[in-house]
């Protein structure tokens, strides 16, 4: 099939299992734990990331990302901590932007101590503040755009460069963007990871996690996963790799449903400010413009003081408070209080994240009715 294909065919079939016996229209799920043992070189085993059903997925997510290949992990987490620990050893140094999930922090602060590795965050998503905490022993610069969950966006190409200046590897987490809005590896960037849990899932209903890379680098995370046993079961990656066949018409529908509803946020008056890399007066509109191909579901606001946030969360009744984000449902959370909780307050303060600071996954209903439910959970809140 032509490399050109479109991203719904590319969901659609790319990597899909042939049902040889019965003709199936969709790929059969091998469930075996046990395989033929049949030479040292094969070793078919779940751990190693080579069941049937994974090797096909991992096709799907490298086209996805325009990667040589893939692997696919538990969750996003563990495709995180795995693709960091496979580049970084004790005496090793690793640069993070400013704004990033609260866990990718929260496994610098919290772990890596214990590996005698060193860490620096940035002040900021730009590449000159990225650079100036490069030293003698970095090896690794870990960049999020957009940025959970203020939507700030880096400059992929800068990055890039500046990794390969540096002679870095260079990690992004695509989660927000997903590869329907962006695909880093075409502007440089050597290794991407998502949480399959978001947009790739789609449906609350999966917990997963995946990096793509080159053939080279792909290995060499291999060899540190296969030890840290995050692999997925094959019944989870059989739902994702159904899930992933209708994530295209699922993101398009919630970009344009996204954009509508940061307009009609900016335009209320009980909203003090609107963080969506859409609108114009977004700091970083231009470059979301350049390397973005859609802006995504995802966005943030801030309700005036007057607006008692608590109250308007309960007072919504078709958005849903939520942990999570990028279902077909529309969700809502306070990062101050769950994505960032973690964090101290003084941390949070640093990076923007206010107490009255609302992110807002967009999901696929209809936008008079989410305009609605937003409109009358202020009304009441007042």
């Amino acid at each position: 099939m032509s490399k050109n294909i479109g991203i719904n065919t590319i969901c659609t079939h790319t990597g899909e299992l042939e049902d040889k016996e019965f003709k199936g229209a969709v790929s059969p799920l091998y469930m075996a734990t046990s395989y033929a043992f049949e030479g040292v070189e094969t070793k078919r085993y779940p751990r190693y990331f080579n069941t049937p059903n994974q090797v096909a997925l991992a096709k799907k997510m490298a086209a996805l990302e325009h990667g040589e290949a893939s692997l696919i992990f538990g969750s996003g987490m563990a495709a995180v901590s795995t693709s960091l620990l496979a580049f970084l050893k004790a005496g090793d140094h690793v640069v993070f932007q400013d704004s990033l999930y609260g866990g990718t922090s929260n496994l610098a602060t919290e772990e890596f101590e214990k590996f005698g590795i060193e860490y620096s965050f940035a002040k900021d998503a730009k590449a000159d503040s990225l650079k100036a905490e490069i030293k003698e022993n970095t090896k690794v610069i870990y960049i999020e755009t957009p940025s959970n969950p203020l939507l700030k966006i880096t400059d992929l190409e800068a990055v890039a460069s500046l990794a390969r200046e540096h002679r870095l590897v260079s990690m992004i987490d695509n989660t927000f963007a997903s590869p329907v809005n962006q695909n880093p590896i075409d502007f440089g960037i050597d290794v991407v990871i998502h949480s399959a849990t978001k947009y790739m899932g789609g449906h609350s209903d999966i917990l997963a996690g995946t990096v793509i890379s080159s053939e080279d680098k792909i290995e060499r995370i291999f060899h540190m996963a296969k030890n840290f046993g995050g692999s997925l079961s094959d019944y989870t990656v059989w739902l994702l790799e159904r899930s992933i066949k209708t994530m295209g018409i699922r993101v398009k529908a919630q970009n344009e449903n996204a954009f509508k509803l940061a307009e009609f946020l900016t335009a209320h008056d009980a909203v003090a400010r609107v963080y969506y890399p859409g609108l114009k007066d977004h700091p970083d509109h231009e470059l979301a413009k350049k390397q973005m191909s859609g802006f995504g579901g995802m966005l943030s606001f801030e309700l005036e003081e007057s607006i008692n946030v608590s109250a308007f969360m309960e007072n919504l009744e078709l958005i849903k408070p939520s942990m999570s984000l990028a279902g077909v449902e529309s969700t809502i959370l306070l990062p101050s209080k769950t994505s960032h909780g973690l964090l101290s307050e003084e941390e949070r303060a640093k990076q923007g994240i206010k107490e009255n600071l609302l992110r807002f996954s967009v999901g696929i209903e209809e936008t008079e009715d989410l305009i609605h439910d937003l409109s009358q959970a202020i009304e009441k809140s007042k």
